[in-house]
């Protein structure tokens, strides 16, 4: 395949990103809880950090009331029971047997919390706890959305306390499933970084410059090329087989270049890019002044980089399709 190229704004380095297949998340099943509750008691879920959303599905034999409060302020409503009738409450939902919870979360930390709706009241004072019948620890540790674990400090130790002997009088079993938002498609893209492959201030001469040493390891390579002189230039990107014999036979240059993608013609301040295939080869950059030009005593300055893939390079299938971004110099 040829080399294309691609003009770049003069003496700049910009910030660019190809993307042909961006990282796809969705909602996930995370940790998964069976709780009974009795009249009034209530259950210390999971605590996030602060920020993001949250999604729950929630599913009880009697109607419930679901909140989220401030970690702190729960904990303090834990060690001091009569300030529960004034907690703050996040996303409250009251009376409801079967729900998909959601909640955007405030910068702070907040823990889920569900109450028991039998015998209460907004205000009612603090009627104990629930039991945790089973939790689902293979995924305790797996974020949901910006979930950091469950809340069982304070609350384990009271619930401890009485669930050794508890008798339910009138159980209300609840089962609490965690989601988590995680990436599904095209999660470890390729990472790449511009890689210096020349970069010279050379005194100028009227003969031919060549900066070999530079493969394409794969399809798509791109390379930026910048040139500042005084005269005008031709600078080009041939292969290495070519460029290693223009000294001895400069006639070879133009016929070189006729179905050359890959040049400048005339240019004193340019930067340009042009990208290359693997099955190009090793290529080398070339670089003089144009024919019939006079040659000052002055300087010339070249910068050769290419981007070059640094982590994630071997793609699994499943993320075959992946892209990256690119940092353009």
């Amino acid at each position: 395949m040829k080399p294309t190229l691609t003009l770049v704004l003069l003496g700049t380095l910009t910030f660019a990103g190809t993307a042909s297949a961006q990282k796809q998340f969705e909602w996930q099943p995370g940790t998964d809880e069976a709780v009974r509750l009795d009249p009034a008691n209530y259950h210390t879920g999971k605590t996030y950090t602060a920020g993001g959303g949250i999604q729950v599905d929630i599913e009880s034999q009697q109607p419930v009331t679901i909140f989220l409060a401030g970690e702190g302020e729960w904990n303090q409503a834990l060690q001091y029971p009569e300030t529960m009738g004034s907690l703050r409450m996040l996303c409250l939902r009251e009376h409801v047997v079967k729900t998909r919870y959601v909640c955007d979360l405030p910068a702070e930390p907040m823990t889920l919390v569900i109450r028991d709706d039998r015998g209460t009241s907004q205000s009612a004072a603090f009627a104990g706890l629930g039991e945790v019948l089973k939790r689902d620890g293979a995924v305790l540790n797996t974020p949901a959305g910006n979930a950091v674990g469950v809340g069982v400090g304070l609350a384990a130790v009271l619930k401890a306390q009485t669930s050794a002997s508890h008798h339910f009088v009138s159980p209300n079993d609840v089962h609490i499933q965690y989601f988590r938002w995680t990436c599904i498609s095209n999660c470890f893209p390729p990472q790449f970084q511009w890689i210096q492959q020349a970069k010279e201030k050379y005194e100028l001469s009227p003969f031919l410059k060549v900066y070999g040493g530079y493969a394409p390891d794969r399809d798509g390579e791109v390379v930026s090329i910048k040139v500042k002189a005084p005269v005008p230039m031709l600078v080009a990107m041939v292969p290495s087989s070519v460029a290693n014999q223009l000294h001895g036979k400069p006639e070879m240059l133009e016929p070189a270049l006729e179905k050359n993608a890959c040049q400048q013609r005339g240019v004193q301040s340019q930067t340009f890019r042009c990208t290359f295939n693997a099955v190009d080869g090793p290529q080398s950059l070339i670089v003089v002044p144009e024919a019939g030009e006079k040659v000052p005593h002055k300087k010339a300055e070249i910068e050769f980089f290419a981007s070059k893939c640094i982590a994630n390079c071997a793609l699994p299938p499943a993320n075959a399709n992946a892209s990256a971004d690119k940092a353009n110099p």
